[in-house]
């Protein structure tokens, strides 16, 4: 079994967050938290200048304390892992289009991604549905206006149909999402819901309430677990899949559960054990490992990838991720363990620790904007993919040089980088990839505020 604490919104609060979990560890010291899973609006800002990408009005814009964690003047006590929501710190998170550590012992699932920790398999989609810009590719780049600062985070076709591939391999345990799934209200109690949040009533009765892609990366994943933020309430359903034809047992289940934004007397935090599906190690090291089925699937798609806004050659069809696509995956993290101690102990741990990339706040800024992430620099080069949607890494101290200088082999570079990766051989060498087959902060636990309120352990 697995301790996972889930949050709602997190809007910055980490310390309220982290002040809560070590509360409830000193109630039960012999069963810590092992894992902090924030659906959203988790709000990384480093500095101002990651503050300014965050879609909001400036009256709400606060720079928060993640930048303490950030700088390494406090640590996270728990591994934490978090998707992005629609107040983000957006260009931050682009630059780790892939997921990576935003700061020690913090992680981003990136805008689709999986993850294993301790046996348990956690997938994620960021951003939240708005179907205007669904079909589009990942058009946006820094600095962004009005309109990209929003469409930014905004989920696309490409990461659902790269999430679908899942389906049929190895099981979800876990699956975080901003908005809710569409008709997830059907589920669970929705005049308890409607009694919270009346302004859905009509959106409710029209069916739209809720994402469509969630909607059916539900149905077609089924996790175990669907935990979800966005509205601010807390609500738990189950959903119960239909049998399969011709199959000896019933259908799969899935428990679901939105949750508040961290604040005092919200119902933001839920506490549940969870069994792995995957081996859990003897030892009670929390390790997050690379997923090497989701691995593949990045690799066998990313020919389709897109950074200008005309829709993404998106196949009907699946592509077809086989076992020795994976195995070429495994090789690649195997031929990484010469040399190197640490991955030896664990060849699936992820491919490069954290650094920082930019200013912290108050510290002396960039004299030109920072570009790129070392890790998603590592992550590609393993896969030996070039950048589509990211750009390389620019190391802090070369963009110090000389501020007024421009390489115009480094810009045309970047240029033809973030260009549509159609002409690539997705196979890349060695390949064996298949083809197409069709301030004040809480500092205790609360509890509920509606004795009615369904809670997921009840379930």
């Amino acid at each position: 079994m697995v301790r996972v604490a889930v949050v709602g919104c997190s809007h910055g609060q980490l310390d309220a967050m982290y002040a809560t979990i070590e509360h409830i560890n000193s109630m039960e010291p012999e069963r810590p938290v092992q894992v902090l899973l924030c659906c959203g609006d988790f709000q990384s800002f480093r500095n101002e200048t990651d503050m300014h990408c965050m879609a909001c009005p400036p009256k709400y814009k606060e720079l928060g304390v993640f930048h303490e964690y950030y700088s390494g003047r406090k640590v996270a006590p728990v591994l934490t892992i978090f998707i992005g929501g629609n107040h983000e710190a957006s260009n931050y998170l682009q630059d780790l289009y892939y997921g990576g550590y935003v700061a020690p012992n913090i992680f981003y699932l990136g805008s689709a991604g999986v993850v294993n920790v301790n046996g348990l398999r956690i997938a994620g989609l960021s951003g939240i549905y708005k179907s205007q810009d669904y079909t589009f590719g990942n058009h946006e780049a820094f600095p962004y206006d009005q309109s990209t600062m929003r469409s930014i985070y905004h989920v696309r076709e490409f990461q659902v149909y790269q999430l679908a591939h899942l389906r049929g391999k190895s099981p979800i345990d876990i699956m975080l999402s901003h908005d809710w799934p569409r008709g997830i209200e059907r589920y669970g109690r929705t005049d308890v819901l409607l009694r919270k949040k009346s302004f859905l009533r009509d959106e409710i009765a029209r069916g739209e309430f809720g994402s469509p892609p969630g909607e059916y990366l539900l149905h077609t994943l089924q996790p175990k677990y669907w935990f979800s933020g966005h509205m601010h309430v807390k609500f738990a359903a189950v959903v119960h899949h239909p049998t399969p034809p011709d199959a000896p047992a019933p259908g799969n289940l899935t428990k679901f559960l939105a949750l508040d934004k961290c604040l005092p007397h919200r119902d933001f935090m839920q506490i549940t054990d969870i069994t792995p599906s995957g081996p859990c190690p003897a030892t009670d090291t929390v390790t997050l490992n690379l997923d090497p089925e989701w691995l593949a699937v990045l690799r066998g798609t990313h020919h389709i990838a897109s950074s200008i806004r005309l829709r993404p050659r998106v196949p009907e069809e699946e592509m077809a991720i086989e076992a020795a696509d994976v195995a070429w995956v495994t090789a690649r993290l195997e031929a990484l363990v010469d040399g190197s101690p640490e991955r030896a102990a664990n060849p699936l741990a992820w491919i490069r620790p954290f650094e920082l990339t930019a200013p912290p706040a108050y510290a002396p800024p960039s004299p030109v904007p920072c570009v790129g992430n070392p890790q998603t620099d590592a992550l590609l080069a393993l896969l030996k993919l070039p950048h589509v949607v990211t750009l390389p890494y620019v190391p802090l101290a070369a963009t110090s040089e000389d501020p007024n200088s421009i390489d115009i082999d480094v810009d045309d570079e970047d240029t033809e980088q973030r260009t549509e990766a159609g002409s690539v051989d997705p196979k890349g060498e060695g390949s064996s990839l298949a083809s197409f087959n069709g301030p004040k902060q809480p500092t205790a636990v609360e509890t509920p505020n509606d004795p009615n309120a369904l809670d997921i352990d009840d379930l």
